[in-house]
């Protein structure tokens, strides 16, 4: 019953702080599977496509999967979370990873420092050292991976190729 436990400022704030949550998870374990110790066995799969591409969302080695997926299982288990809030984070959560691989490039131009869009995954395929971050690129300010998006500047992938 939401109206009265955990009433809908809980069910808002929750959403936001399991995206931050995961946002900062996924960032550092992302960072690690890039490390060389583990990239070329668990990770490189997922980056066989330079340009991504929706299927690249989910072709990866199943470690790499395991290891990405934690953070969206554990915070339940630390923080309070209604349980229809957790299926449609899961059910969204899915839907954008899609969309981050998509290569459309569409982030509104308000958002783009501060949401990670397509445009900003495709450099972490392409840059390898940059955009570890799963929703935001806060993280990546922070931990010195961010890099602007060449596709902003007109000179990015998607432009090249139009241009052929």
């Amino acid at each position: 019953n939401i109206p009265v436990s955990p009433g809908w400022s809980g069910i808002f704030l929750s959403i936001l702080s399991f995206l931050v949550f995961t946002d900062r998870s996924i960032y550092w374990i992302l960072r690690d599977l890039h490390h060389k110790l583990f990239y070329k066995r668990f990770h490189k799969p997922h980056h066989l496509w330079k340009i991504t591409m929706p299927f690249a969302s989910h072709a990866f080695h199943p470690v790499d999967g395991f290891m990405q997926s934690l953070p969206y299982h554990i915070y339940p288990f630390l923080f309070p979370l209604h349980k229809v809030t957790y299926s449609g984070l899961y059910i969204i959560v899915n839907i954008r990873t899609i969309s981050i691989h998509d290569g459309g490039y569409r982030v509104p131009c308000l958002l783009q420092h501060i949401i990670n869009g397509s445009v900003h995954h495709t450099n972490h395929h392409l840059y390898f050292d940059y955009k570890y971050g799963q929703h935001f690129i806060l993280w990546d300010k922070i931990g010195g991976s961010y890099k602007s998006p060449t596709a902003f500047e007109g000179k990015g992938p998607h432009n090249y190729t139009c241009k052929l």
